[in-house]
Parts: C-alpha cells; sequence; structure tokens
C-alpha cells in the first residue's frame, strides 16, 4: 500500500487542499467515539501515552517499515526502517501490504496479533502498555490513501488520539478523524509482543492465527512456549492443541506430543487427533493402543479424514 507522507512542515499546496476537503468530509458523525466521549467505560482511565515509544521518521512510501521498526523496537527487538524497507517493501505496489506487515513483524521472531476492529479495544490495548500499528485510509474509498502509524496514546476527554506518525514524532489527531481514518481502512490494526504474552484485548481467533503464524518461522521449542501460552488463556481451543501436540512432536518429545494429541481427541471427538495420536503411540512402541486409536478416529472421521484413519489403523496392524 503506497503510504502518504505525513509532516509536521507544510504540504504542498495541492495536498493540502487535498486534505482539508477530506478532514471537512471526516467531521460527521463518529458513533464510537462519540459513544466513548459520552459514556466512557468505567475501568477505562481517560488518558493514557506510552511516551517511551520510539520514533521513526519515514521516507517517501515507507511508512509501513517505519511503523513495524516502532513496534519492535517498543518491545526490545533491534529493528531498522531500512532493513525493514528491503523485507516488507513491495516496490511494484509502492508500499507495503498488511500481510507483509505481519510476516515482516513474525520474522523477527515476535508474535503479531490482530486486533479487534473497535476503538475501544485499541484504546485498552494502549492503555494496558501495548503500542498499536494501524492502517488507515487518509483519502476517499475511491481515492485511497493508505498510511500506516503506530498509535501510542489518546486522551478521552481532549477527544484526541496521539500517533506516532510519517515525520511527526507526536501525531495529536481527533479521536473523530482517527475512527472515520481507520475504519476507511477496514478498522485494521495489530499488536507485537514477545513470545508467550498476548495483547490483552486479542481474541481467540486471532490468537490461533498469531500462534500459527508465528511456528511457521521459529523453532519447535520456540512453538510450544507459544502455544502453551495461548492454551493457558483459551483452554478449549482444538486447533491451539493441535497445534502444541505437532510442536511437541517437533521438539523430539513425543510422549508429551501422544498426551496432547489425546487430551484433544477425548475432549474435542476429533478424527485428526485420534489419526496423530495412533501414528505417535507407533513410534512410542504401544502398538495396541495405536491401533485402538485408529479404530477411534474411523469411527468419528468423515469422507475428508477417512483414507487417512484408515491408513493409520493399516500401519498399526502392520507393525504389530
Amino acid at each position: 500500500m503506497r503510504c502518504l507522507i505525513i509532516t509536521a512542515r507544510p504540504l504542498a499546496w495541492a495536498a493540502l487542499f487535498l486534505w482539508a476537503i477530506v478532514s471537512l468530509m471526516l467531521g460527521g458523525c463518529a458513533v464510537q467515539t462519540r459513544a466513548l466521549r459520552e459514556h466512557p467505560p468505567v475501568d477505562l482511565p481517560h488518558k493514557a501515552e506510552l511516551a517511551s515509544t520510539p520514533f521513526f521518521a519515514q521516507t517517501e512510501y515507507q511508512c509501513g517499515p517505519a511503523a513495524l521498526a516502532t513496534a519492535l523496537s517498543a518491545i526490545g527487538v533491534a529493528a531498522d526502517p531500512a532493513v525493514l524497507g528491503q523485507e516488507v517493501f513491495l516496490p511494484a505496489r509502492t508500499g507495503t501490504l498488511q500481510v507483509e506487515m505481519i510476516a515482516g513483524a513474525r520474522r523477527h521472531g515476535v508474535l503479531a496479533t490482530r486486533m479487534p476492529q473497535e476503538l475501544e479495544a485499541v484504546l485498552r490495548e494502549v492503555q494496558g502498555g501495548h503500542p498499536v500499528v494501524v492502517l488507515q485510509n487518509l483519502g476517499l474509498s475511491w481515492a485511497p490513501m493508505w498510511h500506516y502509524a503506530v498509535l501510542v496514546g489518546y486522551d478521552i476527554d481532549e477527544g484526541d488520539v496521539i500517533l506516532r506518525s510519517g515525520q511527526t514524532e507526536r501525531q495529536l489527531l481527533p479521536m473523530r478523524t482517527f475512527e472515520h481514518t481507520w475504519k476507511r481502512s477496514g478498522s485494521w490494526a495489530f499488536v507485537v509482543t514477545p513470545p508467550g504474552q498476548w495483547p490483552a484485548q486479542a481474541d481467540e481467533k486471532s490468537a490461533v492465527e498469531a500462534a500459527v503464524g508465528f511456528e511457521r518461522n521459529a523453532t519447535p521449542s520456540q512453538a510450544v512456549m507459544v502455544y502453551r501460552s495461548a492454551l493457558a488463556r483459551w483452554p478449549a481451543n482444538l486447533s491451539l492443541r493441535m497445534g502444541l501436540g505437532n510442536s511437541l512432536y517437533g521438539a523430539g518429545d513425543k510422549r508429551a506430543a501422544a498426551d496432547a494429541f489425546r487430551e484433544a481427541a477425548t475432549t474435542h471427538r476429533s478424527a485428526p487427533a485420534w489419526i496423530n495420536l495412533s501414528a505417535t503411540l507407533l513410534e512410542l512402541g504401544d502398538k495396541q493402543a495405536a491401533i485402538d486409536a485408529a479404530q477411534q478416529a474411523i469411527a468419528l472421521a468423515d469422507d475428508a479424514w477417512q483414507g487417512q484413519a484408515r491408513e493409520a489403523l493399516s500401519a498399526a496392524q502392520t507393525a504389530r
């Protein structure tokens, strides 16, 4: 996505004129802002600012690398926008796509978790100590001007948010304007955290996506830590339990992997989990238990899994 450079210095006349028009159009009703200001949640402080968040001024079209460097540096990961630009910037697009932002963060060994599409959620995340990378459309639906920034503060009483944005280290933006520009991007935002830590506002679906994405770039032992931390918060999730089993297997702890697969299989009546359990037990030398697990898989499997379930049974019976 091509990034507009936001600067505290005067803009060219044409850009200033366009921004003035956009600002007028964005001055209408901002539903979430109005609700927060008229009825602020009693458990949400009225203001917060992560003042120590690093700042990297963007160069032309490089708002994505600058925002990503800000988020990574905030959790102690050394980051250089120029180097990140080589990793995530797409010259043909003269910008950075959202998928590249997420993948770029994960390549540096961190969790990148999508945020709920609600203004209150991202404000709460800031209050909880996590800068939030946000995507804004500073233009119109038919003439978009995409821009990545980092939300680092807010003041509900004054009706402002605080951003690390473009070439401005501390950009004060009316909350209603932020709501509109963020909504025009699909309210897209994410938070980076060290492995094993999760954003306060992360939901279960986003956590599964983040854990699976992290696993693709991590060692099995690192993935085990992430899956265990996620299961501590969402213990009933089948995908997380299967991910834990696969990661334990990859780390060489087959007995613990079998325990994870057994938990998934019995709790969720999952044919794939029974299949994995059968194969793992067979490698552990427990042939009768492998046969029993494969038979359970056959009893539960739909058409998509019947073939693999029967292969598991055949392998266990042959070994016996």
